[in-house]
């Protein structure tokens, strides 16, 4: 037993001395946002904020004492003698609106030091939120292949918000309260006496470690809330996205019962989180009024033995109760400002991770006179126990359509995310007209490819906007144009809304057809001297495959263009075809030599050919069936009206 209280007061100290060196990096990090070298006027504006602070603070330690000569004044005798104040001083009513207008102007200097403040805070929480967006554009696909979306979206969410708590709790909450402490400090001492001062410190001393000790207790419990409530949400919006699956399985309660459960943890943990809440503030009450009480009376004592006035009893009372305002915040603050500190870090953290592809110190542009697409000797990995490019090498030459095919896993797709430089090769090297891929800027790479994938997915706007992506100055002539040379400018004008119509999450309101033809005529748009369409109709019907297959022949036109392709039936025009296996290639040549060698290729395209035509036959049986049924559809009723 003891062996283990060591051993978790070892691990709770390894952990506190994590956070606090956590909490002194993040602070660190944040604060060339807060005070940044390039503005002057927002520096300017922290310092001026901070003047406000300060005379803020003066004067809320400095209003008690207006309540002391106004209370002092109404309990002299009636020549004013008495108390030892100046004759100014004895009219209460000037004494109270000495006090009103201290009021008034300790909670003006508040105002107008957030006032100041914002534009530092909300500068901040732009920048920060503006260089982690553009990182996450510069990380590489592999990084994002392993991370969820929804997740990083979530920590730059948490992240902004965190920077916001900070700015407000830290400079506009914490700070504040001890230059308010240290000012009522003095001031006690001078007016009272430092045993005033040692009750009042104990008591904010006792004060804050309950309140820590007791949030710490509370978060635990918040974190079980929040994953419960998280949990709940998802379980909730993940059956409602898949209703009719639900209702296919007649699962409905199965889902509610799913629903319930997380539900009854979060009721469990937000029972307790307002428990230990009632908890938190009946301790703070009591710790504070007891060192309130033994202040007050100290002050009591005081007064019968005539060495202070009512106004010094009033006064100390006032004192503690404007301190009581900001010390009931602590709580809360250090919550917030824990979360928040958690939160910015996650932030940091995101913004730390390197990125995997960067380009060379001297990199220049990529300059495409023809267009030559060259693999020397490729080899690539994504896990070093797993190559999936074995030494592959071929040329598609300038203006020519070079098709890459083979069974799945052979590592078509990898090429293409080579040429765009997604990763770097493991060995080997990749040139555009000679220049190697490595040694080019990667946003002129990518300028210079234009890709039609398998999966198109769209943008939820317009058609206009999602064809227009492929270049953003193009004007709106320019889109109708690209539209009507991918053959869908005749759709879209049936549309009640034409190229203003929305496409929905992902295109998911447009067909698959209709998807690809937007994303021909995006890739044409952009007008591209090097083309790659990968698996661009492998999704499709037959029937919606060739309409496709004539508008990608436009786009391929006098372009260098590499096919990926898994229908070999959309490539054998292609000028070269590779097949690729295991990461080689194994054959190569036209489509007439491949049948002629009677290899991989031949039986690819044997099996291909017998399921196309199996899929024709059992068309043609549909539609004469199809059409049976409506040319001896009304006969057969008929006969069986008379029957």
């Amino acid at each position: 037993m003891s062996q283990t209280k060591t051993n978790k007061k070892a691990s709770s100290q390894r952990r506190a001395t994590v956070d606090e060196a956590s909490t002194l990096n993040t602070v660190l990090n944040l604060w060339p946002y807060i005070w940044p070298a390039d503005r002057v006027d927002l520096k300017r504006r922290v310092l001026m904020a901070l003047v406000l602070l300060v005379l803020a603070k003066i004067v809320t330690v400095l209003v008690p004492y207006s309540f002391k000569w106004a209370t002092d004044a109404l309990t002299a005798p009636a020549d004013g003698g008495g108390a030892g104040l100046p004759g100014w001083m004895v009219a209460p009513m000037m004494l109270v609106g000495v006090y009103v207008l201290g009021r008034i102007l300790m909670v003006g200097l508040n105002q107008m030091r957030d006032a100041l403040f914002a534009r530092v805070g909300q500068h901040a929480v732009r920048q920060l939120a503006y260089k982690t967006f553009v990182h996450m554009h510069e990380l590489s696909l592999r990084f994002h292949l392993q991370r969820r979306t929804g997740g990083l979206s979530r920590i730059i969410e948490r992240g902004v918000k965190g920077i916001e708590t900070i700015v407000r709790f830290t400079i506009l909450n914490s700070l504040p309260t001890l230059i308010e402490f240290a000012l009522m400090a003095a001031v006690i001492a001078y007016q009272f006496s430092w045993s005033y001062v040692g009750v009042i410190a104990v008591t904010v001393w006792l004060y804050v470690w309950f309140t820590v000790r007791a949030s710490d207790w509370r978060i635990d419990i918040r974190k079980v809330m929040n994953e419960s409530d998280t949990d709940a949400n998802s379980k909730a919006i993940d059956s409602l996205l898949n209703y009719e699956t639900v209702k296919y399985f007649n699962n409905e309660r199965m889902e509610a019962a799913r629903f319930d459960a997380s539900m009854a943890r979060y009721e469990g943990a937000a029972t307790k989180t307002w428990t230990s809440l009632a908890w938190l503030n009946l301790g703070q009450t009591v710790i504070f009024t007891i060192g309130m009480g033994v202040c007050m009376a100290l002050s009591a004592r005081a007064v019968m033995n005539g060495t202070q006035t009512i106004g010094d009893f009033v006064m100390i009372n006032a004192l503690l109760m404007q301190l009581s305002i900001p010390l009931n915040m602590i709580g809360f603050v250090y919550r917030e400002l824990r979360q928040g500190l958690i939160d910015i870090a996650d932030m940091f953290n995101l913004l730390a991770v390197d990125a995997e592809i960067v380009d060379a110190p001297d990199a220049a542009p990529l300059v495409v006179e023809g267009g030559t697409i060259r693999f020397d000797d490729v080899r690539f990995a994504y896990d070093p126990e797993r190559p999936i490019l074995k030494g592959v090498s071929f040329e598609v030459p300038s203006g020519n359509t070079v098709a890459i095919v083979g069974p799945s896993g052979a590592g078509k797709s990898t090429i293409s995310r080579l040429i765009f430089r997604f990763y770097d090769v493991t060995s080997g090297s990749i040139t555009i007209d000679g220049q190697d891929l490595r040694s080019v800027q990667q946003e002129s790479v990518r300028a210079k490819i234009g890709m039609v994938p398998q999966d198109t997915v769209l943008f939820n706007d317009t058609i206009r906007y999602n064809i227009r992506y492929g270049r953003p100055s193009a004007t709106d002539e320019d889109v109708v144009e690209a539209a009507n040379r991918a053959q869908i400018a005749d759709f879209i004008e049936t549309l009640p809304q034409g190229f203003d119509t929305e496409v929905g999450e992902r295109g998911l309101k447009l067909s698959g057809g209709e998807k690809q033809r937007v994303a021909i005529a995006r890739t044409l748009l952009k007008a591209p001297p090097i083309l790659i369409l990968d698996e661009a109709t492998s999704a499709l019907d037959t029937h919606t495959e060739r309409e496709i297959q004539s508008a990608l022949d436009v786009v391929s036109r006098n372009r260098t263009t590499l096919v990926i392709a898994h229908r070999l039936s959309t490539v054998v025009n292609a000028d070269m075809i590779l097949v690729l296996e295991a990461g080689e290639v194994v054959e190569r040549g036209t489509h007439a030599q491949l049948l002629a060698k009677n290899g991989l290729y031949a039986s690819m395209w044997e099996r291909q050919r017998e399921a196309s035509e199996a899929e024709e036959r059992l068309r043609a049986v549909q539609e004469a069936d199809g059409d049976f049924i409506v040319r001896r559809g009304p006969s057969a009723e008929a006969t069986a009206g008379a029957d």
